[in-house]
């Protein structure tokens, strides 16, 4: 909804470049009274919170990142809306004061609009360190507003910004004018201007300020070195994550197993009937139950892990180095990013499509995530690996080979990706690839503490509760169809039954084929979904080990080509029930929610079919 004038609360917007600190001020002043919407018509993202001083109530709307306000993308219409129609009663300006000259730009800009301006100057210690004086009393006397420096990361100058804040708001300084302002109003002069305040106000120490970051780069993004170390920082990834999910897994089964006793003992003293318990507790209670202890470990891993990366300023260099393959698939360069954001999870990964201005280039970016793995459907391919490519390797180079062979199966999604986001642009979605600013922001420390409470209640609580509000009915329609029988068979049985002759074209069987359909909403259940259905218990069921799972498959007719096909298919099928949701609400369109459904989906059949018909027409 739109941030509306309150009777007696003081508004404040908070503007500046990507990369200035804008979140980190945003969370140290409004702490956990924070909301998130979609700004109306649009789908950027912004938040608002509040906070008090001194009994005033004050709202901050945090608008999105942006370089100015001169072009027409989502997130500067917004800025301008923002700013020029709904009148805040105070704007602060986030500037990066390792980056002064550049950030002054978007700063007189605003400054044309409004004189409620205060501005936060910070990263003020990483500028020390790089041996970058600022005058800042001569920089607000330039500016004609207040300055503030800051060190927002450490809270060290927020007291200064909120009483300047306050003081503002109630003084209603005076329009900015000044010899460095003349001819503001064309781009020319406002790089112009914002030379000349630089050149007055900063002193540099060092000649080369930025000259290890530059050294970084020099490794991080080469043409030679820059995709290989890619590809090795996210199998450590990916190893780590393997490694230190098993045991929360277990730990977690062992707990929900323990609830489960009692709700039991709870639906006896009930008097509840067997039929409803049965549906309730093996249906609805153990579906979630799965649900959270194979979801939750890896992604309370993973989304950190990747959040620290992002922290540390390596996200973009990602995107700089995957740009040009984008580019040369007529996609948006920041759909790697996206990509990036759909291993953790693809809802999350379609959400994060919104940072793509382009229309054509968003919509290539949603159709094409599913493509990359999430973490729901990493429990599967680990236990494909292990029990067929690595079940011989002594421990831990099994978990190392796991790792290893995921990785390749991640750049083979990459590869799957860039075929898929050309052939869309030169058929339904054609057009040519757009331009953007990619910032390669100074490397930072990471602040460990603040990135896992971001990421745990930001994306993994809220992934997971989607996953579970799916998986939850989808539990009893498994539980029914597993236990209503037909002539001496379950219905599960019969369905089994009437997919197994197009499921042996693939390569499966028809039971893997139900448990991918009944595993659309949530992808972690398809492995015990395949147990259930072969051992026919009725319900839900894990296996103690892998050893047993990989005896089961066996006698069940299982072999490589089985395995290869079924890997395949866990990497391209269609989304779960949640990114289907998600694709709809972004989308506005059951069409391509469709489309994304069926994108993915043709393609494992068709590569499934094509392997499996090799395979036999060669007889190997």
């Amino acid at each position: 909804m739109v941030v509306c004038k309150t009777a007696g609360i003081v508004k404040i917007a908070l503007a500046g470049n990507p990369n200035t600190g804008k979140s980190t001020v945003f969370n140290e002043l409004t702490g956990l009274k924070q909301h998130t919407g979609n700004w109306p018509g649009k789908t950027v993202v912004y938040k608002h919170g509040f906070y008090t001083l001194d009994g005033q109530k004050f709202l901050l709307v945090d608008l999105p990142g942006i370089y100015s306000l001169r072009t027409n993308s989502a997130e500067e219409e917004v800025a301008r809306e923002m700013l020029c129609f709904q009148k805040p009663d105070v704007v602060i300006v986030m500037v990066d004061a390792t980056s002064l000259e550049r950030n002054l730009i978007l700063l007189l800009q605003i400054l044309s609009i409004t004189s409620q301006v205060v501005v936060c100057l910070n990263f003020m210690d990483e500028a020390r360190k790089k041996g970058i004086k600022i005058e800042i009393k001569k920089l607000a006397h330039l500016l004609g507003v207040p300055v503030v420096g800051t060190n927002a990361r450490a809270g060290v100058g927020l007291d200064k910004l909120v009483k300047a804040v306050h003081e503002v708001a109630i003084n209603k300084p005076v329009k900015v004018t000044g010899p460095l302002f003349e001819g503001r109003n064309s781009a020319v002069a406002l790089v112009k201007n914002a030379e000349k305040i630089s050149q007055t106000v900063l002193t540099f120490e060092k000649k080369d300020y930025q000259e290890r970051d530059r050294q970084i780069d020099r490794l991080l993004t080469s043409k030679k070195l820059g995709i290989p170390l890619m590809l090795v920082l996210l199998g450590l990834i990916f190893w780590i994550t393997i490694q230190g999910a098993n045991y929360p897994s277990s730990v977690l089964m062992y707990l929900l197993s323990t609830v489960e006793k009692y709700l039991w003992l709870i639906s006896l003293s009930l008097n509840m009937p067997i039929w409803l318990a049965e549906i309730l507790i093996l249906g609805v209670y153990r579906t979630l139950a799965w649900v959270v202890a194979v979801m939750l470990p890896p992604m309370a891993i993973f989304f950190p892990l990747f959040t620290l990366l992002e922290d540390l300023g390596y996200l973009p260099r990602i995107a700089f180095n995957l740009d040009a393959f984008f580019k040369k698939a007529s996609a948006h360069g920041k759909q790697a990013l996206t990509m990036c954001m759909g291993f953790g999870c693809n809802a999350a990964g379609v959400i994060s499509c919104r940072i793509i201005d382009s229309p054509r280039e968003r919509l290539i970016a949603i159709l094409t995530n599913n493509f990359v793995p999430c973490n729901g459907r990493f429990p599967t391919l680990i236990a494909l690996a292990v029990i067929f490519l690595v079940g011989n390797w002594p421990q831990p180079w099994d978990s190392w080979g796991a790792a290893f062979i995921i990785t390749l199966a991640l750049v083979s999604s990459l590869g799957i990706t860039l075929i898929i986001s050309w052939l869309l642009s030169r058929t339904i979605l054609r057009g040519l690839p757009t331009g953007f600013i990619l910032e390669l922001p100074p490397y930072r420390r990471p602040q460990v503490g603040r990135v896992i409470v971001r990421s745990i209640f930001e994306r993994t609580l809220f992934v997971l509760a989607r996953a579970m509000v799916v998986a939850a009915p989808a539990g009893a329609l498994i539980w029914l169809l597993a236990n209503f029988t037909l002539a001496d068979k379950s219905v599960l049985a019969h369905c089994a039954a009437f997919l197994d002759p197009f499921a042996c074209l693939l390569g499966l069987d028809g039971y893997i084929l139900l448990a991918f359909i009944l595993g659309l909403p949530a992808n972690e259940i398809v492995i015990p979904l395949l147990t259930m259905s072969y051992l026919a218990t009725g319900s839900l069921l894990e296996l103690n080990s892998l050893a047993a799972l990989r005896e089961l498959l066996l006698e069940n007719g299982w072999t490589w080509l089985t395995a290869i096909c079924m890997f395949i298919m866990v990497l391209n099928h269609f989304p779960c029930g949640t990114t289907l949701l998600t694709i709809r609400k972004e989308t506005q369109s059951w069409l391509w929610t469709m489309a994304a459904f069926l994108i993915p989906t043709v393609v494992g059949l068709i590569l499934c079919f094509f392997i499996a018909q090799s395979v036999r027409f060669l007889g190997v």
